[in-house]
C-alpha cells in the first residue's frame, strides 16, 4: 500500500540530532509535504455516493481527493510508485464508489497504462494486459457500469467485466484508427461508441465490430480532444478538436462548427456539460474558460485568457459549484455557476522546486524558486519555516528561477532564464547591470635608434560601453560578506555589491558553468566538464583537473577545510588538493548524485541523488557517513535551523518530522 500524507500542522519545533553512535534502523515515516500551493492539475472524478467526494489526477503519478467539495484536499497514493504517469482519466465505478479506474500515459513516450483501486484510492494494481499502453481516454457506459472502454495510442480496448480484462475492439494495425484521444458511450446503448483521433473522430453502433468515420462538417486534419453526448438527447453530440468545437444533431452524421471562440482559442482540451442543464455547456480551452447557456449559439469567456484549462467538473446535485483543473494555477473553484473564480489548492503542491534561499537574521524566513509555472510561479516566500507559503513574483514576469541567495544585507537575489533580479520593497527589479570599465594600457610610439627618449604617454580611460544588463540564464549563486559570484552559462559574473553592478570574468567565458561554491577566499566554478578555481576572491583564476571517474558533473561543493566535493551519475569524489587527486566516496552508497551542500552549522556535506528517497551526510573532517530517508526523490536538501527541508523533484517542499520517524544510519568505509 502507498503511504498516506494526511494534512496536520507541522510540530512547531522539530529536532534532528545527528547521532553518529546509532546504528539501528526504525521503520521509516516519509518528510511533510507542505507547498508552495498549486501547480498542474490534471483530470477530476466524482464519487457517486457523495458529490463533495472529488478525486483529482495530476501530472506526477500522485491521485489526491477531496471531502469537503475542493476546499481541502489530501494525497491519497502515487499510482504506480512513478513520477512520470500522467493521470489525464478517473473513472468511479457507478455501482461500487470504492471501485476506481485510471487510465494513465507517459508524456515523452509511448508507455503508461491501466491501474484499479477497491479501496477508494488508497492502493492500486496495474492491469497486466494493459501494461506499457499509453492510454489517454477512459469511460464506463452509463448503462452498464460492467462495460469500460479505453483508448490508447494503438487502438480501443473494451472491459466487459469492471476492468479485469481487456480486448482491442478496433483493427490490429489499422493506419486510421490510431492515437485515440478521446472516448465517449452512448448514455443508453454501450455498442455505441466515439472515438475521437489525432486525426478525426469515429464511430461504432455494434462494439467495434464495425467502425466509420464521422468527419461530415469538420475540418480535416483535426485532433480530437473531447467528445460528449448529451444524456437526455443522444442526437446531440459536441466534439472539440485544434480546428474548433462542433455540434451534432444527429448522433455523429453531421457536424456543425460553434461560433463565438476566438480562433486563438480553438484548442479546447475538454467539454464538460452541466448534468441539471442541457443547454450550459463549458469548454476548457489554451486560453481560459468559456461557457454557453444555449447549447452553443453564444459563448462568454469567464476566466482570464492565460488560464489552461485541462478539465471541468460540475457538481451535480448543486451545479453552481464548478472545479477547474488547470496548468501551473493547480485548481479553481466558483460558486456562481462558472462565472467567477477563485483559487482553492490547500493541501495540493505540483511546483518543481530548483532554487532555495533562508534569511540571514530569521533563518526561518525561507524562499524557493520554481520552473514551469510562468505567471504562477517564480518565487515563493515563507516566514515560518517552510509551513506557508506566499508567491512573491511581481517583476519576475514568468520567467523560470534556476538559482536564488541573499546578500550580506539579507536582500534576496533571483537568478532567472533571463537575467538577475533583486527583491526590493516587495517587487522584483533588474540587476543585472554590468559594470566593466575597459582600460587602455599606454603605448609609447616606436624610437628611431639614437633619438632621444619620450616620455611615456599617460594612461587614459576610455569611457565604458553603454550600461546593459546581462539577460543570459543563472544556474548558481555563491556568496561571500557582500561579494555575490554567479555561475551563467557561458560567463562567470561578480558582484562586489550586494547584486547592484556585476562584472563579468572574462578568463571564464564560454565554459558552460553551472556550479559555483565559495568559501572565505577560495571560490571553484564547475562546468560539466571543466573546473577553475580562484584563491583569492576571484582576482585571479586558474582551471584545475575534473574527477576522471565523472563522466558530467552535476554537483558541485567546497567545505571550510579546502576540499572540493563533486557529484555526477557514476557517485561522489572529493579532492584535498586542488583536483591533483580524487577520492571516490563511499562507492556502495552513492550514485547519480544531483546535489551537493556544505552546511557549515552541522559541519557535514549534505548529499541527494535522482532515484533513491535517502539524504546522506558526510561529516568534515571526520568524514563520517550517515543516511535518512525521507520517503521522496529529492532535488537538494537544505538546513534551516534544527531541521531538513528538501525539495521534490514534482511536488513541492517536504520538511523532515521528527527524529524518531526520520531514522538515521550510520556507516564507515
Amino acid at each position: 500500500m502507498a503511504p498516506q500524507y494526511p494534512r496536520f500542522p507541522l510540530l512547531s519545533s522539530t529536532v534532528l540530532a545527528f547521532t553518529l553512535a546509532l546504528s539501528s534502523y526504525a521503520s521509516a515515516a516519509p518528510w511533510l509535504p507542505t507547498g508552495p500551493e498549486g501547480g498542474d492539475a490534471r483530470a477530476f472524478a466524482g464519487d457517486p455516493t457523495d458529490h463533495l467526494h472529488i478525486y483529482l489526477g495530476t501530472l506526477t503519478g500522485w491521485i489526491y481527493d477531496t471531502h469537503d467539495g475542493g476546499k481541502q484536499w489530501t494525497r491519497l497514493a502515487r499510482v504506480g510508485q512513478r513520477d512520470d504517469l500522467v493521470l489525464d482519466n478517473i473513472v468511479v465505478d457507478p455501482s461500487n464508489s470504492k471501485h476506481l479506474v485510471i487510465g494513465a500515459h507517459v508524456i515523452d513516450r509511448p508507455d503508461g497504462g491501466i491501474y484499479s483501486s477497491m479501496d477508494s484510492g488508497k492502493s492500486w494494481t496495474s492491469s497486466k494486459q494493459m501494461q506499457g499502453h499509453s492510454v489517454l481516454a477512459l469511460s464506463f457506459a452509463p448503462s452498464d457500469p460492467k462495460i469500460l472502454i479505453a483508448g490508447a495510442l494503438d487502438g480501443v480496448y473494451r472491459s466487459t467485466d469492471g476492468g479485469n480484462d481487456w480486448k482491442l475492439i478496433t483493427p490490429a494495425g489499422s493506419m486510421e484508427l490510431h492515437e485515440i484521444e478521446s472516448i465517449a458511450i452512448d448514455p443508453k446503448d454501450p455498442s455505441t461508441i466515439y472515438a475521437g483521433t489525432w486525426h478525426l473522430p469515429w464511430k461504432t453502433s455494434d462494439g467495434g465490430a464495425n467502425w466509420h468515420n464521422i468527419k461530415e462538417g469538420i475540418i480535416d486534419d483535426s485532433d480530437v480532444f473531447s467528445i460528449i453526448v448529451d444524456p437526455k438527447n443522444p442526437q446531440v453530440v459536441y466534439a472539440s478538436a485544434c480546428s474548433g468545437i462542433y455540434k451534432s444533431d444527429s448522433a455523429g452524421v453531421q457536424f456543425k462548427k460553434v461560433q463565438g471562440i476566438p480562433s486563438t482559442a480553438r484548442r479546447t482540451r475538454v467539454l464538460m456539460q452541466d448534468p441539471t442543464r442541457s443547454d450550459v455547456v463549458f469548454a476548457g480551452t489554451t486560453e481560459g474558460l468559456f461557457r454557453t447557456a444555449d447549447s452553443g449559439k453564444t459563448w462568454v469567456r469567464n476566466t482570464a485568457n492565460e488560464v489552461i484549462v485541462n478539465d471541468v467538473f460540475v457538481d451535480p446535485k448543486q451545479p453552481d459549484h464548478v472545479l477547474l483543473a488547470t496548468d501551473r494555477g493547480g485548481i479553481v473553484i466558483a460558486e456562481d455557476g462558472g462565472f467567477s473564480f477563485h483559487a482553492s489548492n490547500n493541501g495540493f503542491s505540483a511546483r518543481q522546486i530548483t532554487a532555495f534561499a533562508a534569511g540571514h537574521t530569521n533563518p526561518s524566513e525561507l524562499a524557493v524558486g520554481v520552473v514551469n509555472d510562468k505567471t504562477f510561479g517564480g518565487v515563493f516566500t515563507s516566514t515560518d519555516g517552510g509551513i506557508k507559503w506566499a508567491q512573491q513574483s511581481d517583476g519576475l514576469v514568468g520567467r523560470d528561477v534556476f538559482a536564488l541567495t541573499r546578500t550580506a544585507e539579507d536582500t534576496l537575489l533571483a537568478g532567472t532564464s533571463h537575467g538577475i533580479f533583486r527583491l526590493e520593497a516587495g517587487k522584483w527589479k533588474e540587476s543585472g547591470l554590468l559594470l566593466s570599465p575597459v582600460v587602455v594600457p599606454p603605448v609609447a610610439p616606436p624610437r628611431r635608434k639614437g633619438a632621444p627618449a619620450k616620455k611615456a604617454p599617460v594612461a587614459r580611460r576610455v569611457p565604458p560601453p553603454p550600461a546593459v544588463h546581462f539577460d543570459g540564464a543563472v544556474y548558481a549563486f555563491a556568496s561571500s560578506g557582500n561579494t555575490i559570484y554567479a555561475a551563467a552559462g557561458d560567463n562567470v559574473v561578480v558582484s562586489p555589491t550586494g547584486g547592484i553592478g556585476w562584472q563579468t570574468v572574462e578568463p571564464l567565458k564560454n565554459k558552460e558553468w553551472r556550479n559555483i561554491a565559495v568559501q572565505g577566499t577560495r571560490v571553484v566554478v564547475g562546468g560539466l566538464k571543466v573546473l577553475a578555481l580562484s584563491s583569492n576572491s576571484g582576482a585571479d583564476w586558474h582551471e584545475i583537473p575534473a574527477p576522471p571517474s565523472i563522466s558530467l558533473m552535476r554537483a558541485l561543493s567546497m567545505d571550510d577545510t579546502g576540499s572540493i566535493w563533486v557529484g555526477g551519475r557514476e557517485g561522489l569524489v572529493v579532492s584535498k588538493d586542488d583536483g591533483a587527486t580524487w577520492t571516490k566516496v563511499h562507492e556502495n552508497y552513492l550514485n547519480d548524485v544531483n546535489n551537493i551542500f556544505f552546511d557549515k552549522a552541522g559541519e557535514r556535506i549534505l548529499v541527494t541523488n535522482n532515484r533513491p528517497t535517502l539524504v546522506y551526510a558526510i561529516s568534515v573532517p571526520a568524514m563520517k557517513f550517515t543516511y535518512m530517508e525521507s520517503g521522496w526523490n529529492l532535488r537538494f536538501v537544505r538546513p534551516v535551523g534544527d531541521h531538513l527541508v528538501g525539495a521534490t523533484f514534482f511536488d513541492g517542499i517536504v520538511l523532515q518530522p521528527r527524529m524518531m520517524d526520520s531514522p538515521v544510519v550510520t556507516a564507515s568505509k
